[in-house]
């Protein structure tokens, strides 16, 4: 519970600095002495907790839209700039903006929000489901050659000023984005903050390269290396789009032939085929962790919004202590991968916190590895494998952007 002596309010503009201070304060840091977090925060979505007149605690909210399986994009808040600052901890802060921030993406008709967390042990409580998507930390050495069956497109990669890959990357991004499960929009403000370029943002690598294909693009930078038997520069990956199989193997081919490269880094999706196309795939090291966290806030509204793999006809019962209007029994009717969901007060098949249903919202998370967890809890035998299958989708969702 928070203490009572706080306070929360959405800012205005003047406080902007001293938000940024209890922010970097809050995780050790220096104040960003740019202004790419003023730019991309929604001044009336971010909210700032107070002790008397001092501010202790910081959060924000991203208009967005993701993908959920069967295409559609949804609205989407996505929950930024969260902190407490020194001293102020374990006074019901991070609660008391967490519950504000829900409260604001209901009142908004967000059915799903999402956060990344800087640790591993906070959110589950406040809803938020962990491994809905995935991040793969994959690393390989130049130089390999792909499978006979890989086909790479032939047209011409040209590195070019940011200014001029701009216009062609939004675009693109815009196009391809729909396609893939765990994709945000993203706005300009966004897309100043994903390529954000001040000497801090480089922590001693290279300015961003950037590297257009007629149907893709990859931005990177270099971690310089020299040694005595030649070069070892590191290409560090920021984004790698393309809109055929074609060019996105040319564009990985553009970077494994990359001359005075040795090796490729890359926060990259869990099911990502060059790991596959490569001719000795034990190369291809990798490293699976959590990715993005997602808070189902209606759940009446958002399981109608994607698209399933199989029938199913279960009612489930959710816990949620931070949204009423979700706690209950709910039957989940699916038939041709589209479903009906009304409240019941028939018996419960499957029951689970709303931090699980969102681990397995967009298929990441399985609901039959959550009930070996005893994170779901089965009541009629068969629905936790049928439900597990229906939320299943054809790739592993992938959130390539932190925010």
């Amino acid at each position: 519970m928070a203490d009572s002596t706080l306070s929360i309010r959405t800012i205005d503009r003047s406080e902007l600095d001293e938000l940024r201070r209890v922010f970097a304060w809050g995780f050790l840091d220096d104040p960003d002495p740019g202004d790419k977090w003023s730019n991309l925060l929604e001044i009336d979505r971010t909210h700032a907790v107070f002790d008397g007149d001092e501010m202790i605690g910081t959060g924000g909210i991203l208009s967005r839209e993701i993908t959920v399986p069967g295409g559609a994009q949804v609205e989407f808040g996505a929950v930024t700039f969260v902190s407490v600052k020194p001293g102020h901890r374990r006074r019901g802060v991070a609660s008391l903006l967490m519950k504000t921030q829900l409260q604001a993406m209901h009142d908004a008709g967000e059915a799903l929000g999402g956060l990344w967390a800087s640790e591993g042990s906070i959110y589950r409580r406040f809803g938020y489901g962990e491994h809905a998507t995935s991040l793969n930390m994959m690393t390989m050495p130049t130089r390999m050659p792909f499978h006979p069956g890989v086909t790479v497109d032939p047209a011409r990669i040209r590195q070019v000023t940011r200014d001029e890959a701009m216009p062609f990357m939004v675009a693109l991004h815009d196009k391809v984005r729909r396609t893939k499960v765990g994709w945000l929009s993203r706005g300009g403000p966004s897309w100043g903050y994903f390529l954000a370029d001040a000497e801090s943002d480089r922590r001693g690598l290279s300015s961003y390269r950037y590297c257009l294909h007629p149907q893709g693009y990859v931005v990177f930078r270099v971690k310089h290396e020299w040694s005595e038997s030649g070069p070892r520069n590191e290409l560090n990956v920021r984004e790698l789009v393309a809109e055929t199989e074609e060019a996105y193997a040319a564009l990985y081919r553009f970077l494994l032939d990359l001359d005075l490269a040795a090796s490729i880094s890359f926060y990259t999706a869990e099911g990502d085929p060059v790991q596959h196309m490569v001719d000795n795939p034990r190369m291809v090291r990798t490293q699976l962790t959590d990715g993005l966290w997602l808070r189902v806030v209606d759940v009446e509204k958002a399981l109608p919004l994607r698209r399933y793999s199989s029938d199913v006809d279960s009612v489930v019962e959710v816990e949620d202590g931070l949204c009423p209007w979700n706690s209950g029994r709910w039957r989940l009717a699916v038939k041709g991968g589209e479903a009906v969901v009304t409240r019941t007060d028939d018996p419960a098949d499957v029951s689970l916190d709303v931090a699980a249903l969102g681990s397995a919202f967009l298929g990441g998370a399985r609901l039959s590895v959550l009930n070996r967890a005893r994170r779901v809890i089965e009541h009629t035998p068969g629905h936790v494998d049928a439900l597990t299958m229906a939320f299943l989708d054809t790739h592993a969702p992938h959130c390539p952007e932190v925010f």
